[in-house]
């Protein structure tokens, strides 16, 4: 018998979402900073078995949009909100605000099992997770709920028996050897635009899209050529920095990532250039995958 279905990983910004993807997958899919909205594309990680194939499905987090991208990512949210056999609910204990009410309207209402995962209990104590546990208990009276830490690993490990025991009897839906649906240049663009959040304040990460225009190997050597866009001038001089520098770190820290990635000696050239507002484009948008 062989069980394969989608696995839905929805929640608020910065809640633990990619970091439970890793951790899941073993292998490191989704960029995590401490910044909100690290995550802008929908990403599958392929887990399989001998006997099980699950599709975990890392969404950007849950917001109410305030220009066009942000409204594109939330196309990817309710694209989630479709195509799950089940939902693994991720929710930041440490968070003091209001729940996100049309994500717990639509949990209710979807016929499909819920896992709610108290995530970062380890900066929390006995008390307050008691508290929570109850207070999820009446917004989602059908799930279950498992107090997890995400980034230490802890009850992480209980998460893939709870779904296996869920998902539907099916045969695969990708190959075996797959493990995500995504090119190798998006883990280029994405490691590079990482690598900007970390280093970089205030607008500029949030102005930033990576594109790559070479991938190409040779002679056991990865030579990838990608162009960093922002939306104005000035930003173009910060994100290259005085006589290069800045830029220079965030190369030498993407080449790093990428060859433990690829597993292999990589070329990395960085170009930045201008396209204005790209973030309130259309068409703009479209051409970077947004669609």
């Amino acid at each position: 018998m062989h069980k394969a279905g989608f696995v839905n990983i929805v929640g608020k910004p910065n809640a633990g979402k990619s970091t439970l993807l890793n951790q899941l997958m073993g292998e490191k899919l989704a960029i995590v900073t401490q910044k909100a909205q690290t995550t802008r594309h929908r990403i599958f990680g392929i887990y399989n078995e001998e006997d099980l194939q699950i599709v975990f499905s890392d969404t950007p987090g849950v917001l109410e949009p305030k220009y066009e991208l942000q409204e594109k990512m939330m196309d990817f949210v309710k694209d989630s909100l479709q195509d799950a056999d089940v939902f693994l609910f991720i929710v930041d204990v440490t968070d003091k605000e209001e729940p996100n009410e049309f994500l717990v309207d639509k949990l209710n209402k979807i016929p499909v099992p819920v896992l709610i995962l108290l995530n970062k209990i380890d900066a929390s104590n006995q008390e307050a997770m008691l508290e929570k546990v109850e207070y999820w208990h009446s917004k989602i009276e059908k799930a279950e709920i498992l107090p997890i830490s995400a980034l230490e690993g802890f009850n992480t490990d209980l998460i893939l028996p709870k779904l296996k025991a869920l998902l539907p009897e099916n045969p695969p839906y990708y190959d075996k050897d797959q493990y995500t649906d995504k090119s190798e240049r998006f883990f280029v663009n994405e490691n590079i635009r990482e690598k900007i959040l970390l280093n970089y304040d205030k607008e500029i990460p949030y102005s930033v899209e990576v594109v790559t225009e070479m991938f190409k190997e040779k002679e056991g050597i990865i030579f990838i050529d990608s162009i960093i866009y922002v939306e104005r001038d000035t930003q173009k001089g910060i994100l290259i920095g005085h006589k290069g520098e800045a830029i220079k770190k965030v190369g030498t820290e993407a080449r790093i990532d990428l060859e433990k990635f690829f597993d292999k000696k990589i070329h990395l050239n960085l170009f930045v250039k201008v396209k204005k507002d790209w973030r309130k484009n259309e068409r703009d948008l479209k051409n970077f995958g947004y669609r």
